[in-house]
């Protein structure tokens, strides 16, 4: 296990450290009692790689469908499952930005501190619509365990 860096000594060697950071490993940083994880971009993208956004779809009776994002309290109805895909994930990007204005709260608040990686996967590595579209699995429910 890796000891943390003293943040006097990082902020001396700032270039170095965030050289160090971004061409080799994560780093801890202590200051005082407060720990900090650094790390790179891509040391993100690959740690939030498993955060897939999976909808659960079923049909209505109606014919209407009506989906959920796994994880999140996020559902629509729709009256097709691409409409309902482009409902849920306009409501994800609201929620996630919804989240950061109001992050102390969020984070904070038992049944929605485990959005976190969602929500700060959205807000920072997906950079469109199309991107978002592409992380999204989307699979058949079944109505009687709904």
């Amino acid at each position: 296990m890796n000891q943390p860096l003293n943040a006097t000594e990082v902020r001396k060697h700032w270039s170095e450290f965030i050289d160090s950071v971004v061409r080799n490993k994560p780093a801890q940083v202590k200051r005082n009692r407060d720990l900090l994880a650094v790390l790179s971009m891509d040391q993100l993208e690959a740690l939030l790689e498993s955060q897939k956004i999976k909808i659960c779809v079923i049909q209505e009776e109606d014919g209407t469908f009506t989906g959920s994002i796994d994880n999140l309290d996020l559902a629509a109805n729709e009256s097709s499952i691409e409409q309902l895909k482009q409902t849920l994930l306009q409501d994800l990007v609201e929620y996630a930005s919804e989240y950061m204005d109001n992050f102390d709260l969020y984070f904070k608040s038992p049944n929605r501190k485990a959005h976190f990686p969602y929500v700060y996967k959205v807000n920072t590595l997906i950079d469109s619509t199309e991107q978002l579209k592409e992380e999204v699995e989307i699979y058949r429910g079944d109505k009687n365990n709904a």
